[in-house]
């Protein structure tokens, strides 16, 4: 499987995502990477209905994602991950999934979370799990729209 783009967007499939990052990663199918998500059904079948045209969409739990990710049989396809947090992507690259980079889109603000951006939160979980990718050599910037200039995360955190 050819990693295009991974993604932390908590909205998940919205209109930016859904018109520019789909083209901008240019893959044939968006693997959403969550154990919440996948476990509830309202919210998948909900995200499953509104991929872009073209792009096949998958919801899918963390074990499962990584089983994928190593199945031969999608070992040509291009994929677009797209996480809820942090947590999920450090998962992945744990069991093995070869993640290089990660663009950080949104992650709203809530109590616990300090704003280090307009559109990004983080909280100590978020910033040990972005932590811990750095140390791991993983690019991790902030870049809300694809227009936008790259942002260092670890120069936020």
């Amino acid at each position: 499987m050819k990693i295009n783009l991974c993604r932390i967007d908590d909205r998940l499939i919205h209109g930016q995502v859904a018109t520019v990052w789909a083209k901008e990663a240019n893959a044939e199918r968006i693997i959403i990477c969550s154990d919440e998500v996948a476990n509830d059904d309202i919210r998948k079948t909900l995200l499953l209905q509104v991929g872009p045209p073209g792009v096949k969409v998958s919801v899918v739990d963390i074990a499962k994602a990584i089983r994928v990710y190593n199945n031969p049989k999608y070992e040509n396809d291009t994929v677009f991950f797209l996480f809820v947090c942090p947590q999920d992507v450090l998962r992945m690259i744990e069991g093995g999934v070869p993640i290089r980079s990660v663009n950080i889109g949104g992650m709203a603000f809530k109590t616990g979370k300090t704003q280090i951006t307009k559109a990004v939160s983080v909280d100590e979980s978020d910033k040990d799990a972005f932590r811990k990718m750095h140390e791991m050599g993983v690019e991790l910037e902030i870049r809300p729209v694809a227009t936008d200039a790259k942002i260092d995360l670890m120069s936020k955190i």
